[in-house]
């Protein structure tokens, strides 16, 4: 039985300890907004903060979650991610969408700790986080927009 913070909630899971977080998000708790792509960390999007970091969930064991906070798509809230959200709507980000929790997830992160950008930063951040439909365009002029939005407010800092 492990105990785990969940989007700033206590849940207790029984799951063997190698099983990868993702899993246990999606199968045990349905917090199905985090996806399955690659399985390796390879693709981003299976990405959650951990402590506060962009991280992989299908490579984190369960185990080595331990008191740390998880914040997945579903729990993701504060200045930053309703810019994000808001620029992603605004300029129709989305094409099939399987990426975009975890596109989300890493460019709310970066605003939170930089709230301007530049495309290096961008490209830097992002890296890693895949898009077949090959967005990438929009990913990063939504980003800029959000944050553009962001304003006056790029002191707020993530929730986990």
């Amino acid at each position: 039985m492990a105990t785990l913070n969940i989007n700033g909630k206590t849940v207790k899971v029984d799951a063997d300890p190698d099983t990868p977080l993702l899993w246990v998000l999606r199968d045990e708790l349905g917090y199905t907004g985090t996806k399955y792509g690659c399985g390796m960390a390879l693709c981003g999007a299976c990405t959650v903060w951990f402590n506060g970091q962009p991280t992989r969930s299908c490579s984190l064991p369960v185990s080595a979650v331990g008191q740390g906070k998880v914040v997945t798509i579903e729990g993701i809230k504060g200045a930053p991610a309703r810019a994000v959200q808001a620029a992603w709507r605004k300029l129709d980000v989305v094409q099939c969408g399987y990426c975009q929790s975890g596109q989300i997830m890493s460019a709310t992160a970066l605003l939170a700790q930089n709230a301007k950008p530049t495309d290096a930063d961008i490209d830097a951040a992002m890296a890693g986080n895949v898009c077949r439909c090959a967005t990438y365009h929009r990913i990063r002029a939504a980003i800029h927009e959000a944050s553009a939005i962001m304003a006056g407010k790029a002191s707020e800092k993530l929730e986990a």
